[in-house]
C-alpha cells in the first residue's frame, strides 16, 4: 500500500531505471488507480520537464528526452481490439528505442514483449492509498526498490 507521494517518487525511479534500459512497462488497474500518475512521475524522474498528459484520445504520445532518446506513452483504452494495436505503429514500438509505458496493457495482452515490467494498481479501503505490485517479466532487469 502506498500514498501519492511514494507512488511518485517509485515512478521516478522506474521511469530513470527504464530510460536506462530501453524497457516496456505495461501499466494495469481500474480507471483513476494511478496508471497516467505512474507515467508522469517515471516522464519526471527521467528529465522530461513539460506536460504529460494522458494520450487517451491520441493513443500514442512521444516525449523527447533531454540526454536524446524517447519515452513513448501509449494509452489503450480506447482500444476494442488487438488488431487495432498494430495500427498505432505497435511494431515500432516493441523494437524502436526508448522506453515504453502503456496503460490498459491488458487490451493488448497477447502482443506484450516477453522482457518487460508489469505494474498494477488498484484501490484499497482509504481513499488516499493504493495497492501497488510490479515485477519483472522474462529477462527484463530487476525493478527499483
Amino acid at each position: 500500500m502506498v500514498d501519492e507521494i511514494q507512488l511518485e517518487r517509485w515512478a521516478a525511479d522506474v521511469g530513470r531505471a527504464a530510460v536506462r534500459a530501453g524497457l516496456f512497462v505495461a501499466l494495469y488497474g481500474p480507471l483513476g488507480s494511478g496508471k497516467s500518475t505512474v507515467v508522469r512521475a517515471a516522464c519526471r524522474g527521467a528529465g522530461i520537464a513539460g506536460p504529460v498528459p494522458s494520450p487517451t484520445f491520441t493513443l500514442v504520445n512521444r516525449y523527447r528526452l533531454p540526454e536524446g532518446g524517447f519515452i513513448h506513452h501509449v494509452d489503450l483504452y480506447r482500444i476494442e481490439s488487438e488488431a487495432e494495436v498494430w495500427e498505432l505503429g505497435w511494431q515500432e514500438l516493441l523494437t524502436g528505442a526508448g522506453a515504453v509505458f502503456v496503460e490498459w496493457a491488458d487490451r493488448a495482452a497477447a502482443l506484450l514483449p516477453a522482457d518487460r515490467w508489469d505494474v498494477r494498481l488498484g484501490f484499497v479501503q482509504r481513499p488516499d492509498r493504493r495497492h501497488l505490485s510490479a515485477r519483472r517479466c522474462g529477462r527484463a532487469p530487476d525493478l527499483p526498490t
